[in-house]
């Protein structure tokens, strides 16, 4: 039987705990140890072993918590996730050096590591892949670095960009014109851009231009200087369609290509663009591909559960530690 003390003196233990001590029922139930709050100090008993790996969660949660980060049970299980994997340094680093964007309509924080590296990838390279399953904040945070980019002024625009492709029903016998049947396919780059600008200022960028939502053939024949483009859901381009878009690319721009190469809804699989740019773009550098996996998820925890279950029925996923490959 070990026994560890943890001080909370200057911290708002709700932001630790969780409402009703959520967070510490979590601890509890996946250690099987002991978990008593008194005060400003919180006591573990217990295993040593499992002590010692709460105690390491709870102070790292602590760092977060006194940034007055609200701690939630996807971080509970996340933490719980590394330190089991025996990555207790990565998971201090995450909490002590979380990247973040304060210039947006709310702070938006990266939750995990392969999110960490992501942001990072974004800030430092000029086009940049984004590649894994639902949830991991693929387009969510390349949409944050877009908008503090041009928030910042070191852009003078944005476009958010998606492939017209259907998921099994033709785009010819939907009603409307054509804005009307594409508008579906780019409603998710616009629920993440209002979570980030006020909805009157997004109105006037996109009566002005300066923000741009549009399905991927409008990009051809085009030059995009001074912007920052996401492709998003690229695992529905052709290589034709990758290599024309990337080709747009002009002076001191950004592109952002995300995708999940397990949800294509190409008649073909095999032709999809952001799975063949791997290996065309493999050996050019100053692009550089991220690898998301389940344990990124930031979803309702039993969505990475199927994830997981999905990708062992499949063949498995890239392994935890391919995050990124720098190219």
């Amino acid at each position: 039987m070990a026994r560890k003390q943890i001080d909370l003196s200057g911290v708002d233990q709700v932001k630790v705990f969780g409402r009703n001590d959520a967070n510490l029922r979590i601890l509890r139930d996946e250690f099987g140890v002991k978990i008593i709050a008194r005060g400003e100090r919180v006591i573990i008993e217990g295993d040593p072993d499992k002590v010692e790996s709460v105690g390491h969660i709870l102070s790292d949660l602590l760092v977060s918590a006194a940034k007055g980060i609200q701690v939630g049970e996807g971080d509970v299980r996340y933490a719980i996730s590394l330190v089991r994997e025996q990555e207790t340094e990565d998971l201090t680093s995450l909490h002590e050096n979380r990247a973040e964007y304060h210039d947006l309509k709310k702070v938006i924080r990266a939750k995990t590591l392969g999110q960490q590296e992501y942001v990072k990838a974004m800030r430092v390279h000029d086009i940049v892949f984004a590649i894994g399953p639902a949830g991991t904040g693929k387009t969510y945070l390349a949409m944050a670095q877009a908008v503090s980019s041009l928030q910042r002024r070191d852009t003078d625009r944005i476009l958010l960009v998606r492939p017209a492709v259907e998921a099994g029903e033709s785009l010819g016998f939907l009603p409307g014109d054509f804005q009307e049947k594409v508008g579906p396919y780019l409603r998710p780059l616009y629920d993440a851009l209002y979570e980030m600008m006020p909805a009157e200022k997004i109105r006037k960028r996109l009566e002005m231009g300066i923000i741009e939502v549009a399905p991927l053939a409008y990009m051809r024949g085009r030059t995009l200087n001074n912007s920052f483009v996401i492709l998003d859901e690229a695992q529905n381009t052709t290589l034709d369609q990758m290599k024309m878009f990337l080709t747009r690319l002009g002076f001191n721009s950004k592109a952002l290509i995300t995708g999940d190469v397990t949800q294509i809804d190409l008649s073909r699989k095999e032709d999809s663009g952001l799975v063949l740019i791997q290996s065309v773009l493999k050996n050019i550098e100053g692009i550089n591909f991220i690898y998301l996996t389940g344990r990124d998820v930031v979803r309702h925890r039993l969505v990475q559960d199927i994830i997981r279950a999905f990708a062992k029925y499949d063949g498995g996923e890239p392994p935890p530690g391919k995050r990124s490959g720098r190219r």
